[in-house]
Order: C-alpha cells, then structure tokens, then sequence
C-alpha cells in the first residue's frame, strides 16, 4: 500500500509539474490555459519523438489528433445550410444563411482561411466549422472556408496558390450570383497562417487589374506576417508561451518551406540575418524594423538579435523568408497603398503580436484606414476557444469583437 501511495504521489507530482507553466498576472484562466497547452505539448513532444525515431514525419501524429476534432460531412442547420464543393479544384465548405429578410437579398461574403501552421488544422475541425457557420448566422454572410493543402503533400508556396486561385475563382459574377452575394460586400479573413495567407491574397488581387471585384474589407487574427526576424520583442517575451511556442514555430516554418528540422536552433538564433545577401535583404530588414515600427510600450527593455556569423545551410530558406507571398510585411508601400481597410486583431501573450502591430503601423503609413483589437490576456489561438466545452472569456470577448467590426464594416 505504501508502494502504490508513493508511486501516486510522484505521478501526481510529475504530472502537475508537467502541466505548470508560468504565466503572467494577466492571463485570467491560467490553470485552464495550462491544461490545454499540456495536452497539446503532450501530443507534440510524442510527434517530434516518433520523428526523431524515424517512425514518422514530425507532425504526423499532431495531424492525426488533429483528425479527431474534424467534422464529417456537412452539419446543417435550421439557420445555416453547409455544403461542400470546390473553387478552382480548391475544396472549400459554404455556409449560406437560410433565414434571410426580404429587404436585403444580397448578402455579405465572407472568404475565411484557417490557421494550423500551413501544416496542420481543417475548416471542418469542430472550432473551425462551429466559427463559420456562427458568423454566418450572427453577420446574415455567406461564409467560405477554403481547404488548401498542407505541408508536407504541398510546401510554398502551394498554399498560397491555392488561397489565390481559390479567392479569384469566388470574386466572379458567376459564382458571387450563385450563392447571392453583393459584390460591394466581401471580407477575406484568417488567422494565424491563414491570416497569413489572407493578407498575401489581398495585396495580390489589389493589384490584379484584371479582376473584377475586390475584397472590401481583411480581418486578420493574430496573423504571422514575417519569418525574417525570430527575435523581436513579442517573440522574445512570449517564446515559452501557450499555445505557440518559439520551438513549434521555427518547426512549422521549416515544414512549410521543406527545410531541414535541424535548423531550428539557427533560425531562432537568427543566424540567417548575418548571411549576406546585399540589398535584398538591407531593403527587407528596414520593412520589419521594430526599433522604428513599434511603440516604445511593446519595445520595453529588449534589443535586436542579429547574430556575427551566419549559417550557410540556410541560404534556401532565406529566399523563401525574403518572398513577399510569405512575408506580407515585406510588401513595398505602393502594394500596401492599394489594401482595402483593415482589422488585425493582437495578443500580448502571443509570439506573433509584434507581426500585426507592425504591420497596422506600415498600412497607417500608406493611408490604409487600420483598426488594431489587442487584448492584455489574450494568447495566441485564443479565439477558437470561444467553441470549446469550457470556452475562454478572452476567447469569447474577441470573437464577439471580431464580429461586431465585421458589422459594422462590412
């Protein structure tokens, strides 16, 4: 008997130590945060062992718990009709509001990319699914949830081709009038990648001359809009944070441009900013200069990490860090011009803060009307807990912001 009260004890110990994470003052649900953020470090540290076995790729078993959120075959509604089908081969699912006033036939659009890393994550995972068919109830919106494909079947910049393809195919008279959408009227959205994906589509089709319609409005959720510098002050601050971490980040990113997982500790080192590159990248470290960009407030004490030597092994992955497709935020200010009015929502507890904060203060500056949502407790991914059996109050005050900006500006 002692034997087993000592071995529950430790296990007991083990697994609270396990689960603990420090977190700031800020956060009002640390412990259920926590809980969450052990599960999901649970199931990645299991995906990254596999992989370091050489059982499986290093997300294989996050994109198969993954699977296990996901909901099959359309989930109708007495409000919202969902369907499946496809744009441009591009598979997507259509949320249509079915309880529509007969003073306003045309509806609202709204094009949505799910986040997950440009490797994991679905439209049709429960958080996902239960997000769009929700603002297509509470905005009367035709939601789009676009299924592009993921790392490592598609690597860049494959998912950006297909949010591309998939946004110029549904920005048509046909397709516009088939599901009785107003033209005037339509959002692109995202989060995180997604977010990602979202703003690289946007300054594309504002410039696309031969496109006859254009997004109205973006509405960005904790978007990443740069992979050049690891190292600015909400990367440093929140680099051990749930849900992202630095560590996962770095992985994601190697994923998505099929670089070598063994180049995680000189990304986050930020040795592919001491490579020299000439110009090119003299012109793309002033677009992301942080000392310039933000506020002294999110600045606080921290300084610039740039590395004196360099690796070479990540020549490749620069290129890719250098393409405006991936690094929005790299885009001249003659594209940013041409953005339509934009909602970034940031997270101080999030890595990816100072990507958005950055990104409001380069679209201010071309004359691009930018509304910044920030939320002192929120963390990165905390919207989609708005849809959990336990939802979060940040998670439900922001998305309850979110939609109402869409109201009122879409």
């Amino acid at each position: 008997m002692r034997l087993i009260l000592i071995g529950s004890l430790s296990l007991s110990i083990a697994a609270a130590y396990y689960i603990y994470v420090p977190l700031p003052s800020t956060i009002s649900e640390p412990w259920k945060l926590m809980f969450m953020d052990a599960i999901l470090r649970g199931i990645m540290h299991l995906s990254f062992l596999a992989h370091n076995l050489g059982l499986s790729g290093p997300f294989d078993l996050m994109r198969y718990a993954t699977s296990w959120d996901v909901i099959w075959g359309p989930k109708s509604t007495l409000k919202v009709r969902v369907t499946d089908t496809s744009f441009s081969g591009v598979q997507a699912q259509v949320f249509q509001p079915t309880l529509t006033s007969l003073q306003q036939h045309l509806k609202r659009g709204v094009v949505y990319f799910h986040g997950g890393g440009w490797t994991l994550g679905s439209g049709k995972m429960q958080t996902y699914f239960l997000q769009c068919r929700t603002m297509a109830e509470e905005l009367d919106a035709v939601v789009i949830s676009i299924e592009y494909r993921l790392a490592p079947e598609a690597r860049f910049p494959d998912q950006y081709n297909d949010a591309l393809e998939a946004s110029k195919r549904i920005l048509t008279a046909e397709v516009l009038d088939r599901y009785s959408i107003d033209p005037e009227r339509v959002a692109v959205s995202g989060d995180s990648a997604g977010g990602n994906l979202a703003s690289a589509v946007t300054q594309q089709m504002a410039l696309d001359a031969s496109a006859p319609f254009k997004f109205k409005v973006q509405a960005l959720l904790y978007p990443v809009l740069q992979s050049l510098d690891f190292n600015t002050p909400s990367r440093q601050q929140n680099r051990n944070m749930p849900i992202l971490n630095a560590p996962l980040m770095a992985r994601l990113l190697l994923e998505y441009f099929n670089g070598s997982q063994a180049l995680v500790s000189s990304l986050l080192a930020n040795r592919h900013l001491a490579l020299n590159q000439g110009q090119e990248i003299a012109a793309a470290k002033a677009k992301i200069n942080w000392t310039q960009l933000l506020p002294a407030a999110a600045q606080k004490n921290f300084k610039p990490v740039v590395p004196l030597q360099g690796d070479q092994k990540m020549i490749e992955i620069l290129k890719f860090m250098l393409d405006v497709r991936a690094s929005p935020l790299l885009a001249e200010q003659e594209v940013l011009k041409a953005v339509p009015p934009t909602y970034i929502m940031t997270c101080e507890l999030d890595m990816l803060r100072d990507d958005g904060l950055m990104y409001g203060r380069r679209l201010e500056e071309a004359g691009v009307a930018v509304t910044i949502d920030h939320y002192e407790d929120g963390f990165h991914g905390c919207t989609s807990f708005a849809f959990s059996p336990t939802p979060f109050a940040v998670a439900l005050r922001s998305f309850g912001n979110y939609i109402r900006w869409l109201k009122e500006n879409l």
